[in-house]
């Protein structure tokens, strides 16, 4: 949670999508530590938004509360077409060395084993939004493959945050920044699925804070990050 919302750069503006609560809670966690005026834009359409309780669902109305202006979706795509959307989150069932995506379908496409819910607007937004940030709840051979079978969206891709470490994509390929301090070179190299090089000269990534555990739990009182981090 605390590696996502590092990654946010004050006066930038970020938008999350569906089924989306850790970026949500990462975006608001960076607005009150050291991000204040970053602009937060949500599904439906709030800007900036203060909802009393935070929704499970980031496509909840709730997160139209207390905003501080409405905007449509097609206006996001509008705003990152004319590069001025700076940051989206976005997930990928499956993600390749490259850090493309498949949200689409497991196996041959023309008949897949496993048909999946879609890029929902990814391939639209990779190319043209400022950059990427890209999560995985988990960390396998399953997710991190070395082919996909089909390409859905492609495009600006930052970093990677997973439950092992943070991937940033250098001369077009994803290299491992750090190492989260639970995890290790060896555990990340054999749940990835493309050669990665990482060893005990890669950095440990800072562990949360005293500061950021203490603003994550008035964020997020109720433990929403839950929801996502035990659906995995």
């Amino acid at each position: 949670m605390t590696a996502l919302a590092r990654l946010l750069r004050n006066g930038e503006t970020v938008f999350f999508g569906v089924a989306s609560p850790l970026p949500m809670v990462a975006a608001l966690l960076a607005k009150r530590l050291h991000a204040p005026n970053l602009v937060i834009l949500t599904i439906p359409g709030g800007v900036d938004p203060s909802p009393a309780a935070l929704p499970v669902s980031t496509v909840d109305p709730r997160l139209l509360d207390g905003a501080a202006a409405l905007v449509t979706l097609a206006d996001i795509f509008d705003l990152a077409a004319r590069g001025r959307l700076d940051t989206a989150f976005l997930g990928g069932v499956q993600i390749d060395q490259a850090g493309r995506i498949n949200l689409s379908a497991i196996g041959d496409p023309r008949r897949p084993k496993v048909r999946l819910p879609g890029g929902a607007g990814s391939a639209a937004l990779m190319p043209t939004v400022g950059r990427t940030i890209l999560w995985r709840t988990r960390h396998d051979t399953r997710t991190f493959v070395s082919e996909l079978p089909f390409v859905t969206a492609a495009g600006n891709v930052d970093r990677v945050v997973t439950p092992l470490c943070v991937l940033r994509r250098v001369d077009g390929l994803l290299t491992v920044e750090s190492v989260h301090p639970h995890s290790s070179p060896d555990e990340v190299r054999q749940a990835t699925g493309f050669p990665v090089t990482v060893d005990s000269e890669t950095p440990v990534t800072a562990p949360p804070s005293s500061e950021e555990l203490a603003v994550l739990r008035a964020v997020d009182p109720a433990g929403v990050v839950a929801v996502e981090l035990l659906s995995r």
